[in-house]
């Protein structure tokens, strides 16, 4: 999974409350700017829950595309029609044989009855595998909103236990070393 590199706007108002939390908590009130410039050097230190929060988020609100919706039903319409032709053909063909009535024209039809029939064969072999790779990708579906709403907690703690009480507690003992010297 990869690691962003930088806090996305969406996301800005929860570091925002999470620096006011850590701010009281650490009691470094005055350096609120100083960390809102250096949000993704902050952030960093809680990449690992930040992607998986990103992650989740994108993943359920994800949509299906129109290409996807097309193909989708090209999968299911192809099999259908080329079934029905190559019956329809087939039945025609060999009717017009027994019936002795225009040998190519029988001859014809029947060779397209079957070639529909392989084009059926192989399009329905072809949305049996799509589809199972299809159910296998996306075995669990897509996220649901407690599920992402947890994820956004774990980065929240993770970003004010890791990232923002550390930078705001090193911060102070710097500014400290600062006014000593």
């Amino acid at each position: 999974m990869a690691v962003p590199h930088h806090l996305r706007p969406e996301d800005r108002a929860d570091f925002e409350e999470t620096l006011r939390l850590a701010l009281v908590r650490t009691g470094q009130r005055d350096l609120k700017e100083q960390a809102l410039a250096d949000a993704d050097v902050i952030i960093a230190a809680s990449g690992t829950e930040y992607a998986a929060y990103v992650a989740l988020r994108r993943d359920a609100s994800r949509t299906p595309d129109a290409q996807s919706t097309a193909l989708a039903a090209l999968a299911v319409l192809t099999p259908i029609v080329s079934a029905t032709s190559a019956a329809f053909l087939l039945l025609a063909g060999y009717v017009l044989q027994l019936a002795d009535v225009s040998a190519s024209l029988a001859d014809s039809l029947v060779t397209a009855g079957w070639v529909l029939g392989v084009v059926a064969v192989l399009s329905t072999l072809l949305a049996v595998a799509a589809l199972v790779r299809t159910a296998v990708r996306d075995r669990r579906g897509p996220a649901s909103p407690a599920e992402v709403e947890q994820a956004r907690l774990e980065w929240k703690r993770a970003l004010l236990e890791r990232g923002l009480v550390p930078y705001l507690s090193g911060s102070g003992d710097n500014s400290g070393r600062q006014a000593a010297s």
